[in-house]
């Protein structure tokens, strides 16, 4: 799952950003309110963790702008302010939740995946499963049959993606914007060579699940029928 946070205090984006990815989620911060709506626009967020008080463009405006343009992603609002009236304006204005700042790591954290559960989401707390595979996003297991193996990050987020698409075709841009974000240098080999190591642990496991190329498409995760 990938997370943006707009937040302007820089110490507390570093922190949530080192904890998030602790917790095995992939993180972007920006720190003001017009970087946070270009980011935000991009569509490859699953959630979006915005102050209401940012430079340039406050939370509020940011959240109005998303939703006018059909962006549902889920937002999570963090501010200082406490006030109901805050509150309400968020809630109103299509916000899913709402954390006054000081909060706790676990109440964050339980915030979140409540979020993602409601937009249907696997969280990474949970296995996912397609096909006789189980992923294990948490310890970066796949299982299948009783045997195991020990994933790289990388690999593991890159069959989470093909497991959620529910079997649609997902474009080697896609991959990219997804694992390393919309404004990186990493080139289409890399996700081949990515793609070619899942395979090869398929093919060990003797998984009933391939990875089937689509050229000049993408990629699709299939069921093996005998």
């Amino acid at each position: 799952m990938r997370i943006l946070i707009v937040e302007d205090e820089v110490h507390l984006a570093e922190a949530l950003t080192q904890i998030l990815k602790k917790h095995h989620y992939s993180v972007d911060a920006v720190h003001d309110g017009q970087s946070g709506l270009d980011n935000a626009l991009s569509g490859i967020y699953d959630l979006l963790l915005l102050d209401i008080m940012l430079p340039e463009m406050d939370g509020i405006m940011i959240l109005k702008s998303l939703r006018a343009k059909g962006i549902s992603t889920p937002v999570i609002l963090l501010t200082a302010k406490g006030e109901i009236s805050d509150k309400i304006a968020g809630l109103d204005y299509g916000a899913d939740d709402y954390v006054a700042k000081p909060f706790s790591t676990e109440e964050l954290l339980a915030r979140i995946r409540a979020a993602l559960r409601r937009k249907g989401e696997v969280v990474p707390e949970d296995a996912l499963k397609f096909g006789d595979i189980e992923l294990h996003t948490g310890n970066l297991k796949l299982t299948c049959k009783g045997k195991e193996l020990k994933l790289i990050l990388k690999e593991s987020e890159l069959l989470e993606l093909l497991i959620t698409r529910k079997q649609a075709v997902t474009s080697k841009e896609q991959i990219i914007e997804k694992l390393w974000g919309f404004d990186s240098e990493v080139e289409h080999n890399n996700v081949e060579v990515y793609i070619s190591f899942l395979r090869k642990k398929l093919t060990f496991l003797h998984a009933a699940v391939r990875i089937t190329t689509l050229r000049g498409v993408g990629y699709v995760l299939e069921e093996v029928t005998s």
